[in-house]
């Protein structure tokens, strides 16, 4: 849309002021389409967005101010008219390249069948061929090597402080040949040998503990503990299921108890230092902006990001989310539209909500440090609390069309009570006598809200 680096840079101020503090970018070098996993150049910032030199000019300003960058790249795949590949000589002379030349090196990084021009595309999709990890010069050139595409960008000029791996769940996985895990460690030496602080993201929609054991990712795009649950509990389908036409039709609404377990399944299986590390998210440049779905209450919506930025981690503020930035619901393209700068929406109630919760989980130790455990989850009520000794946070969401009566052990956390009669939003906090011990609180529980409640301790 005309977007590039040097826009991103001139916006630093505005990133300041909502109170994000790192950048991850989706892909950004040579690339023929808009979305850029069909790579034609791993070496090179596309000129589109400004080339190397702006690449360098934002990572340079970012850090001045405080922030971190992250850049996505698929070494799955690439595009058929990658250098390496050039199937039909749109930007390279067809005497180089594996499609044209069997004899060459570059055949030796793609699986082709023996003979023939075919060739293996990821999920089938022939416009982007997979990379074929038996290779060792292939090894070498994307990780190994001083001068690896991986390692090129962690270095100055460029200095990124960290990758986000799409597609990570298939990567060096194609029938026989199940590398994932003996090429994963060897990525991380590189990247860490780098930058010992390095973030290594990795994009997989389902369950991946066996990743998540301090060899291999920090973090996936934590789909599984984060998005497909809390949006579910809002009232759409899974978004895993909603892509499988015969699971997207069965019916079911996801329960608070639901909620509990699933989220506590994915961190259970994790040490507590890469709980600290998830990347929770809501909404991506792959599923549709949850408020954009016209079934979706407004007030559930607020409870969906607090108890986003309320989980142990970090939280991704998919751009535009906080102005509430158009979008449909039908297609990806309908979730990629340009932002709306021309918008006053500094006014906007839902950008100060975002505003409000990004610095306080920027800045807030308990948000960064603290321990995580549920108070209740039954029916359509949940609540989840961040503590500290000193201190804790609850948040409390309901998805219920009434109001209830719930019961909160603020003991346990070594609380006595709710600190003032409203949230820190400003929403009346509703409590009721009789029926609790001195180590509870009985709350009025509005039908749709949803509360984020500072304690009192002693």
């Amino acid at each position: 849309y005309g977007g590039d680096l040097e826009g991103v840079k001139a916006k630093i101020p505005y990133l300041k002021e909502l109170g994000v503090n790192a950048v991850y970018l989706n892909p950004v070098f040579r690339a023929p389409s808009v979305h850029k996993y069909d790579c034609i150049d791993y070496f090179h910032v596309d000129p589109h967005l400004g080339g190397d030199g702006a690449l360098a000019e934002l990572s340079a300003a970012l850090h001045d101010n405080g922030m971190r960058l992250i850049l996505d790249i698929s070494i799955n795949h690439t595009g058929t008219a990658h250098m390496w590949f050039n199937r039909d000589g749109l930007f390279f002379d067809k005497s180089q390249g594996a499609f044209n030349n069997p004899g060459s090196e570059e055949r030796g990084y793609y699986f082709f069948e023996e003979g023939t021009d075919r060739y293996l595309g990821w999920l089938g999709v022939q416009d982007l061929p997979t990379l074929n990890y038996t290779s060792a010069e292939l090894r070498r050139i994307i990780y190994e090597a001083e001068n690896s595409v991986i390692r090129k960008w962690l270095k100055p000029p460029y200095s990124i402080d960290g990758w986000r791996f799409d597609v990570a769940d298939t990567f060096a996985r194609n029938k026989e040949f199940q590398l994932a895990h003996e090429i994963w460690p060897g990525l991380r030496k590189s990247i860490r040998e780098e930058n010992p602080d390095a973030y290594i993201l990795a994009e997989d929609w389902g369950d991946c503990a066996p990743y998540l054991q301090g060899k291999e990712w920090d973090s996936p795009m934590n789909y599984y503990g984060c998005a497909r649950v809390f949006r579910q509990f809002a009232g759409e389908p899974d978004l895993f299921h909603a892509r499988n036409p015969l699971l997207k039709e069965v019916p079911y609404k996801m329960t608070a108890e639901d909620v509990k377990a699933r989220v506590m399944e994915h961190l259970a299986k994790l040490p507590f230092a890469i709980w600290q590390n998830q990347f929770n998210l809501i909404d991506s440049h792959d599923v549709p902006r949850l408020h954009n779905n016209p079934k979706i209450n407004s007030d559930e919506y607020r409870g969906v990001i607090i108890m986003q930025f309320m989980l142990v981690g970090t939280a991704s503020i998919y751009y535009g989310d906080e102005v509430q930035i158009d979008g449909r619901t039908s297609d990806n393209e309908g979730c990629r539209a340009p932002f709306p700068w021309d918008r006053d929406f500094r006014e906007n109630d839902t950008w100060k909500f975002y505003q409000q919760l990004a610095h306080r989980k920027a800045e807030d130790r308990l948000l960064a440090e603290g321990g995580q455990k549920f108070l209740y989850a039954a029916g359509g009520v949940l609540a989840l609390a961040r503590f500290t000794r000193e201190r804790a946070l609850v948040a409390v969401m309901s998805v219920s069309g009434r109001d209830e009566v719930i019961r909160l052990p603020l003991g346990v956390l070594g609380a006595s009570g709710f600190s003032g009669e409203r949230d820190v939003f400003g929403s009346p906090i509703e409590l009721l006598a009789g029926e609790c011990d001195r180590h509870s609180v009985r709350m009025l529980v509005r039908a749709h809200k949803a509360y984020l409640c500072e304690t009192v301790f002693g």
